[in-house]
């Protein structure tokens, strides 16, 4: 678990890395504050050798919440370019993912009300959704379908903000197209309805997610690797099957993406998940060994000792880790023990 891991031309410390967890702490502005400077680089101190930034918006309107980080304007890549080389010179590989939210756009912080089940009210500051298809999520505002001249902007917006992120120094961009967001709901029969090119045939549902992937991994440099989150299942019957999963994956192979973040649910309101440990880990297999990319799964990953027996006895290459690295920002350190020399820390010049 200690072992470095290189994709393209970095070189990875270690195999167990931080989930992008949202904090909704940034100001309207969408650039990161104090807050979020001691969030993740404890984290990268604590061990964990790619620390991937929260859920980034490509744009306004692509926010879960108005207190989401974004990255499309330059104000936000200055604001980035010291986030990231603390990071960095914190240990750490720096990550960031970057997503739009689709439906599950204009709601609440998870501290008021009913979070992300809370619409908040255009005079209140929200604004209306978009979607592959008119169908809300829960009970948030019913979004508007997309055109294609917005499903088009979409690819653009993904691609301007991977541009933004090499210029802001992060080492890799994650496409987020998993937990229900904008590029899951076209993937999915259940959100989209559209009887475009966009809908109906699993080719038409991965339409808009290759076409991001594609933009991305042309928009970032060729030496640094871009991931993708990915689904491998809704937990719902008419959801994306894994059979399915596995004909995005191979899709994603062939734009050149270097990692699956493999990850499932969280598409429908009322699906239900098995709650057990581990949940992701055969998923990841099973996509790495269909695809040809490396994967590592994410959720229910908080048991050390788990962590250490997926990393050794599995065939993924690398895990995920969320909630623990809540509880513990030191969890990877522990968790290395002997293996500790492979987290080799910089010298870290700019003070908190």
């Amino acid at each position: 678990m200690g072992q470095p891991l290189t994709l393209r031309g970095l070189e990875i410390p270690n195999r167990i890395w931080m989930s992008p967890m949202c904090q909704y702490s940034a100001g309207p502005d969408g650039v990161p504050t104090s807050w979020h400077t001691v969030y993740y680089v404890s984290r990268a101190i604590g061990g964990s050798g790619t620390v991937i930034v929260e859920s980034t918006a490509i744009g306004p309107r692509h926010r879960t919440t108005a207190n989401d980080l974004g990255l499309w304007n330059g104000q936000q890549v200055q604001a980035r370019s010291r986030l990231a080389a603390d990071i960095r010179g914190a240990g750490a590989v720096a990550a960031v993912q970057l997503q739009s939210a689709g439906r599950k756009s204009s709601h609440k912080v998870p501290w008021l009300g009913e979070g992300q089940n809370s619409p908040v009210a255009l005079d209140e500051g929200g604004w209306i959704p978009m979607a592959p298809s008119p169908k809300p999520f829960g009970n948030l505002t019913v979004p508007a379908e997309m055109t294609v001249g917005e499903i088009d902007e979409v690819v653009d917006d993904f691609a301007h903000a991977a541009s933004n992120a090499h210029e802001a120094g992060y080492d890799v961009v994650e496409i987020h197209a998993a937990h229900g967001y904008l590029l899951h709901q076209f993937l999915s029969p259940l959100s989209n309805h559209r009887l475009d090119d966009y809908g109906g045939s699993l080719e038409n549902r991965m339409r808009l997610p290759l076409r991001v992937s594609q933009a991305v991994r042309d928009n970032f440099p060729q030496h640094k690797p871009v991931f993708v989150r990915i689904t491998a299942t809704d937990w719902i019957d008419g959801g994306i099957t894994l059979d399915e999963a596995r004909d995005f994956a191979r899709g994603l192979a062939g734009t050149g993406i270097d990692l699956l973040d493999v990850t499932s649910g969280a598409l429908a309101a009322d699906a239900q998940p098995p709650k057990r440990q581990a949940l992701n880990v055969e998923f990841a297999q099973t996509l790495r060994a269909e695809s040809g990319i490396p994967a590592a799964p994410v959720g229910q990953l908080s048991d050390p000792e788990l962590v250490g027996t997926v990393l050794e006895r599995s065939n993924v290459d690398a895990v995920i880790v969320g909630r623990a690295l809540l509880r513990d920002p030191y969890f990877a350190l522990r968790l290395l023990g002997d293996h500790s020399k492979a987290y080799r820390p910089r010298q870290y010049h700019r003070a908190l």
